[in-house]
């Protein structure tokens, strides 16, 4: 039976669900959420999509300071007819100004509400390891930073901290195992 929903379009919607079931890890019942929600032919928009992008030595962690939601990974609303990637990898650029490639898999999907009087959506973080020294610029209300790992950022998620951290270990065995 097709799921029909007014916004994301269809195309967005088979990205974020593949790439629900693709993530490495799922936090807040990520999937039986979605499951319930498309069983219910509800809406699901806006879907998020952030970067947790990463040093090369994986001591930091690119943050980008929201006006009411403190520190946060850069990212934001996926767009209409945009995949969650496609919408990360712009959001990173709009937010840092940074051009940088992404995991293929996501490293996690999430639920979380943005705003005390927003409903809950659903939420998918891709992974970026970029050459700290690149310069950073993007949107002067937003700045971005390099934020140290063992750093506790102040932010609105600090569930945030303890998953990309831990994330960043996961990373950094992968790349000792396979030498790069």
């Amino acid at each position: 039976m097709p799921v029909i929903l007014a916004d994301p379009d269809q195309h967005t919607l088979r990205a974020a669900v593949t790439d629900t079931y693709r993530a490495e890890a799922e936090f807040d019942d990520a999937r039986a959420w979605l499951e319930e929600l498309l069983g219910s032919r509800s809406a699901i928009e806006p879907i998020a999509a952030e970067v947790w992008a990463f040093d090369e030595a994986f001591k930091r962690v690119l943050l980008v300071k929201h006006r009411w939601r403190g520190w946060v990974a850069p990212g934001g609303k996926v767009e209409q007819g945009e995949a969650p990637r496609d919408a990360a990898r712009r959001e990173l650029h709009e937010e840092t100004g940074i051009v940088g490639d992404l995991s293929d898999v996501p490293a996690a999907v999430f639920v979380r509400s943005y705003r005390s009087d927003w409903a809950p959506t659903l939420g998918l973080a891709y992974a970026a390891v970029l050459n700290g020294s690149l310069p950073l610029s993007g949107e002067s209300h937003q700045p971005a930073a390099w934020v140290p790992l063992h750093h506790d950022w102040e932010g609105a998620f600090p569930e945030d901290r303890p998953r990309i951290r831990e994330y960043a270990r996961h990373l950094a065995r992968t790349r000792e195992g396979t030498g790069r």
